[in-house]
C-alpha cells in the first residue's frame, strides 16, 4: 500500500480542514479486497451503465438514493439520469471545482479507461446481513486509454448500509502519462461541485497506488442520535434495555438527572415520563427521547442477530461488547466512530482484527494473544510490543502493511518487537507523566513526576498527521488545544531517549 502516514502528514489536518465544508472526513483504513459475482456491467468505452438498483437506502451528502449509475471510467454516480449516457473522459481541475465534469459520485479512480479490449471487467456484489450490509462495485484490470496494453487500473468502491460510510480500495493502480496528462482521482464530489474531498496526494494529477485503502465518513451523521444497539437473544425482537447505560453514557455528572419519554412530544413537554429504567421495546428499531444539556435526544433501540459476524473479523458479536455494559453501539476501541462490530480493525492501528485475533494455549488454557502483556490483547491494542511506537507507525518500508517489517531481521515484525532499534522506548516514564483533562478544550496539562526534562512535546492525528509540535530545553506544563479540531488525538512526549504516547479527545 503506497500510503506512508509520515509522508502524508496533512492527511487528518486535511480532513480536519474538510469537516465543515464537505461533512465528511477520509482516514487511512487496512488494505482489504472484495470480490463480486453479480452481472458483470458492460464495458464500452466512456459509458454509464444501466440504472442499478441498491439493496438499501443510502444517504450521500445528505440525500437518501436507492439506485446508482457506474460509469466506465471509474466513478459511481447518483445521478441516476446519466444512465445510459456518455461519461466525460478528459478532465484537469483539481476538485472542489464546479466546473469539473462529474458531479455528485463518488470517484473510485476516475481515470480514462478503455475497456473495449476485454482485458478487464466491472462488476458488483453484496456482502453481510442487514441491516449492516456492503454493496461492492469492484474494477478489474481494466486497461487505460492509449496505454490498452501496458496499464491497468483494479480499485473497488465500497457502500455500507445504515452509516453512511464509503471504503475506496485501491489494489493496484497504474498510470498513463501519455494520455491526458495520466490524471486521475480519487474522491467525493457533490451535486454542485463546490464540496468535494480526496485523500492527500489522490486529488486530479499522475499518481500510482498498490495495495491502498481510504474511509470516508461524516462526522456530524447522526448527530442529536444516540444508538443502543444489543443482542437479540430470545430472537424473537424483543429485550429488555437498561436505559441507565444510556444514563452514563450521555449524563455521566448526574446520570439521574436524564430522564425518558416514549414520544417527542411528550419530551418536548417534559410530561408522561418512562417510569421503568428497564425498558422492554415493542419494535424493533424503536426511537424513545431524552433531554440532554437542554436540547431533545433520540434513543435508537435495536436488536441484532448476535450469531452474525457483521464485521467478518472473526470476533463473535456478543464479544464486541467490550465494556460489557450490553450496547453494542458505544464500543469503539479505537475512537474512529464505527463500533467494534462494525469494524474490522478495532484498535486502529493498520493491522486487520482477524489477523490479531489469535490464541496461545498453554495448560489447556486458551487466551488472547497479548504480546506486550499489559492487559489489552493485541487485536485491542495499538502498540502491540508496548515500545512506545504505535503500530501503524511502524511500517517502516511505507507500504502501509506493518506486518511485514523486520529492520533488524530477527525473524520477529518489529510492531512485535520492543526491542527494534527503530522503535526504542522504556517504561521509565509509565507512572511519571501524566496528561490531564481528557477530553480537553483548551489547554493540556502535563505532570511530570520524573526528575528529567520533557524535550519534545508532538499532537499527532488518528492517521498520524503531524499537528503540533513544542519544543524546548525547559519543562514544558502544558500545550494548546483550543485551535485543533473536536476529535481524537495520539500525544508523544519525548524526555531524552524515552517516549511516552497518549489519546486525548478534543472536545
Amino acid at each position: 500500500m503506497i500510503k506512508n502516514y509520515i509522508i502524508a502528514l496533512v492527511s487528518v489536518l486535511f480532513c480536519q480542514m474538510n469537516y465543515g465544508q464537505s461533512n465528511y472526513a477520509v482516514t487511512p483504513i487496512p488494505f482489504q479486497q472484495f470480490t463480486a459475482n453479480l452481472p458483470v456491467l458492460g464495458t464500452q468505452d466512456d459509458t454509464n451503465s444501466n440504472v442499478i438498483g441498491l439493496p438499501f437506502t443510502f444517504d450521500f451528502y445528505g440525500i437518501n438514493y436507492n439506485q446508482i449509475v457506474v460509469s466506465t471510467n471509474g466513478y459511481i454516480d447518483f445521478r441516476y439520469t446519466t444512465a445510459n449516457q456518455y461519461s466525460q473522459w478528459s478532465f484537469s481541475q483539481s476538485v472542489p471545482n464546479v466546473s469539473f465534469p462529474i458531479k455528485n459520485s463518488i470517484l473510485g479512480c476516475y481515470q480514462d479507461l478503455y475497456n473495449n479490449n476485454s482485458q478487464g471487467f466491472i462488476t458488483y456484489g453484496i456482502y453481510g446481513t442487514a441491516p449492516y450490509r456492503k454493496f461492492v462495485v469492484v474494477f478489474n484490470n481494466n486497461a487505460h486509454y492509449s496505454c490498452s496494453t501496458t496499464a491497468f487500473s483494479s480499485f473497488q468502491m465500497v457502500l455500507y448500509e445504515s452509516q453512511s460510510i464509503i471504503d475506496v480500495q485501491l489494489v493496484d493502480k497504474q498510470d498513463c502519462l501519455n494520455w491526458n496528462g495520466g490524471r486521475a482521482v480519487t474522491g467525493l464530489i457533490n451535486l454542485a461541485g463546490d464540496i468535494a474531498i480526496t485523500p492527500p496526494g489522490r486529488n486530479t494529477g499522475a499518481w500510482t497506488a498498490y495495495h491502498e485503502g481510504w474511509r470516508f465518513t461524516r462526522p456530524n451523521y447522526s448527530t442529536g442520535t444516540y444508538s443502543f444497539v444489543k443482542c437479540d437473544g430470545g430472537a424473537d425482537g424483543v429485550e429488555d434495555f437498561n436505559l441507565q447505560v444510556v444514563q452514563n453514557d450521555l449524563s455521566p455528572n448526574n446520570p439521574a438527572g436524564l430522564v425518558f419519554y416514549s414520544t417527542l412530544a411528550d419530551a418536548q413537554a417534559q410530561t408522561n415520563a418512562i417510569p421503568n429504567l428497564m425498558f422492554t421495546n415493542t419494535s424493533n428499531p424503536q426511537t424513545i427521547y431524552t433531554l440532554a444539556n437542554g436540547m431533545v435526544k433520540s434513543v435508537v433501540l435495536s436488536l441484532v442477530d448476535c450469531s452474525v459476524d457483521y464485521d467478518t473479523d472473526t470476533v463473535a458479536t456478543n464479544l464486541e461488547d467490550v465494556n460489557n455494559d450490553t450496547n453494542l453501539a458505544n464500543d469503539d476501541t479505537d475512537m474512529d466512530g464505527l463500533p467494534n462490530y462494525l469494524d474490522n480493525d478495532d484498535d486502529g492501528d493498520l493491522i486487520l482484527t482477524n489477523v490479531e485475533y489469535v490464541f496461545t494455549t498453554k495448560n489447556a488454557t486458551t487466551t488472547l494473544i497479548d504480546t506486550d502483556n499489559d492487559g489489552k490483547p493485541n487485536y485491542l491494542d495499538n502498540d502491540d510490543d508496548g515500545d512506545g511506537v504505535l503500530t501503524f507507525m511502524e511500517d517502516y518500508n511505507g507500504n502501509g502493511n506493518p506486518v511485514d517489517d523486520d529492520t533488524n531481521s530477527n525473524g520477529i515484525a518489529d510492531y512485535l518487537d520492543p526491542s527494534n532499534i527503530l522503535g526504542t522506548a522504556t517504561n521509565s516514564l509509565e507512572n511519571s507523566i501524566k496528561l490531564f483533562p481528557n477530553p480537553a478544550s483548551d489547554v493540556l496539562q502535563i505532570a511530570n513526576t520524573s526528575s528529567e526534562i520533557i524535550s519534545n512535546v508532538s499532537i499527532y492525528s488518528i492517521s498520524g498527521a503531524l499537528i503540533k509540535e513544542l519544543k524546548s530545553a525547559d519543562t514544558i506544563e502544558s500545550i494548546s488545544v483550543s485551535d485543533l479540531q473536536s476529535g481524537l488525538y495520539f500525544v508523544k512526549i519525548q524526555v531524552n531517549d524515552a517516549v511516552k504516547n497518549f489519546k486525548f479527545i478534543k472536545k
